[in-house]
């Protein structure tokens, strides 16, 4: 028998002083059977960094053909493509095609280091191209399956906090 996803309701306040972004979200989002706790907190987190109206989870780690998270317009087209940790240069290649803008989110130091010394040269040419590595150390314990955040954003960092605990997360622009 397959071992089905949890299902995660968050109610989440963004309060984003750097561009003016103040809005109430509730989500019920998907964590995949082979999602770690810790990168299911890196995928809102990359969407509280980029949050708006238009943007949407994906089927994620369920389809090879479609980011964690992507902004559409109206007309279809993609706006912007958020991909979460060391994508291989193909599928980057494929994103930065489609889309106006591709964000990707490394989140293993050690792993990201040595995924960006072996993909750097190669993702050079792609000017609609982003690259972070998010510093989000324990956020996982934040994790239940209804979840209250509140989410303050301010010179590029991300506060953090819950009833129970409060995170600041950090951004290191890496492309």
């Amino acid at each position: 028998m397959a071992i089905s996803s949890t299902i995660n309701k968050v109610s989440l306040n963004i309060a984003n002083m750097d561009v003016h972004y103040y809005q109430n979200h509730e989500l019920t989002v998907a964590q995949h059977p082979s999602e770690t706790d810790f990168r299911f907190m890196v995928r809102l987190i990359a969407f509280m960094a980029n949050a708006s109206e238009q943007l949407r989870f994906t089927k994620g780690l369920s389809s090879d053909d479609e980011p964690e998270l992507w902004k559409k317009s109206l007309t279809d087209d993609i706006e912007l493509w958020i991909d979460l940790g060391q994508p291989d240069e193909k599928r980057i290649r494929k994103a930065c095609g489609r889309a106006d803008q591709v964000i990707i989110y490394t989140y293993n130091e050690r792993k990201a280091k040595v995924w960006w010394n072996q993909q750097q040269n190669k993702l050079q040419r792609f000017t609609n191209l982003k690259v972070f590595s998010i510093n989000a150390e324990g956020v996982e314990a934040m994790l239940k399956r209804s979840m209250q955040l509140q989410c303050n954003i301010q010179d590029g960092e991300i506060y953090l906090n819950d009833d129970d605990m409060n995170f600041t997360i950090t951004f290191d622009r890496v492309l």
